[in-house]
């Protein structure tokens, strides 16, 4: 029988060893062969081979029609990324079979990526899953299937300008307890940028104000949104994928963070052009109020596959440590200022201390010196020179004119 024949039959993925994933990017070429392992001569009819890469949902809703009459609701759907098929051994023409001799036999395929795919994903409502199947068919007995699993990653490059610009919001919550009220909760919050990877770390800068007359405790949390859709219905799952917990802050009292640190665990990029699955993340700042319910302000959050650059990196480090509204900026470069008089700049021990760059306790550490610096330049042009010596003398060709003509 040739199942005593065939000891192995497995397909390998070039770049992989053993049973782990291979990983691939859209656009990228798959390379690998199909291996078997024969203990004797084996009559081989065809061996095919296929790839294949698709996203599916399913799930199923119970319905009530009336007082006892109740049914099930199927969603289902999937979109196909990937269809790709070759024959590795064809039969021959004349209708007779390829005898392979024991021993190990390799044969090699590769293909071609699509330039668009999605990445791989498992959900508790669908999947994103890419695969390599085998078929080995032989005469008068059932083929033979192996199946290799691969994984795809979409690259996001969070070097963008809509994924470096920073992200801010602001909201209140009157507490309210038994017709009584009980005052109010706000919380303004800031992130430097809206893309991050996984193992970056993100500070948050926030106030909560506190005007009730009980204490509230400030949270914040990353959470993932899994949306799988099918037949225009939407089922949605929401999990945290990490928080912190900030100290009780008391009544009438305003905690602020100056860049609260919050790092992103080993997380699945972010799936946003499937049109059957979709995986968001979001930063929430929460608070939770005694007797009502909590105050909650979403950020919106992009995990991308490609880090920041160090340039990149330079000026998102500056925006988390120095959180200010630049927005004065724009005016000062529309509308210059004129400069200063020249008597106004030497003379006056007010004028030099104006042109002095203000401390950093003025400032709140907002302010770097070389950024204040060019600044300082844009708006008061630098004085002339002074010099003893006349940069204009007289010529000595010139005959001194009489002063009683």
């Amino acid at each position: 029988m040739l199942f005593d024949r065939l000891k192995r039959f497995f397909i390998v993925l070039e770049g992989t060893e053993g049973d782990a994933p291979a990983a691939f990017s859209p656009g990228q070429a798959v390379s690998g062969r199909v291996v078997l392992e024969l203990a004797a001569a084996v009559r081989l009819g065809a061996l095919r081979l296929r790839a294949m890469g698709a996203a599916r949902v399913h799930w199923t809703e119970s319905r009530s029609a009336g007082s006892s009459t109740a049914y099930t609701q199927s969603y289902s759907d999937q979109v196909e990324f990937l269809s790709h098929r070759d024959t590795l051994v064809a039969p021959p023409d004349n209708g007779e079979v390829t005898v392979l001799q024991a021993g190990r036999h390799e044969f090699p395929f590769t293909f071609q990526l699509p330039e668009t795919l999605a990445t791989s994903f498992e959900g508790k409502h669908g999947s994103v899953r890419y695969w390599v199947k085998a078929k080995l068919h032989r005469p008068w007995l059932t083929v033979k299937k192996v199946k290799k699993e691969f994984t795809v990653i979409e690259p996001i490059d969070i070097n963008t300008p809509a994924l470096l610009a920073p992200q801010a919001g602001a909201k209140e919550k009157l507490a309210r307890a038994w017709y009584c009220n009980r005052g109010q909760v706000s919380v303004t919050a800031k992130i430097d940028r809206k893309g991050y990877t996984p193992g970056e770390v993100i500070p948050i800068f926030a106030e909560i104000d506190n005007c009730t007359s009980r204490a509230v405790v400030p949270k914040a949390a990353i959470i993932q949104t899994q949306t799988f859709i099918a037949r225009g219905t939407k089922k949605q799952k929401k999990s945290v994928v990490t928080s912190i917990v900030g100290d009780p802050i008391a009544a009438g009292k305003r905690e602020v963070w100056h860049g609260r640190a919050l790092k992103i665990p080993p997380v699945g990029p972010s799936i946003l052009q499937c049109r059957v699955i979709q995986v968001e993340y979001s930063l929430k700042v929460c608070v939770d109020i005694p007797g009502t319910s909590k105050l909650l302000l979403e950020l919106p959050l992009v995990i991308g596959t490609i880090p920041l650059h160090p340039f990149g990196s330079r000026t998102s480090s500056v925006s988390s440590q120095y959180s200010v509204n630049l927005d004065w900026l724009s005016t000062i470069l529309e509308q210059p200022e004129a400069p200063p008089e020249y008597s106004e700049v030497v003379s006056s021990p007010e004028a030099e201390q104006s042109l002095a760059p203000p401390c950093r306790s003025e400032l709140g550490g907002i302010l770097e010196g070389p950024f204040f610096t060019y600044i300082q330049e844009f708006r008061f042009r630098p004085p002339p020179l002074y010099s003893e010596i006349d940069p204009n003398p007289p010529s000595d060709n010139i005959r001194p004119r009489c002063m009683t003509c």
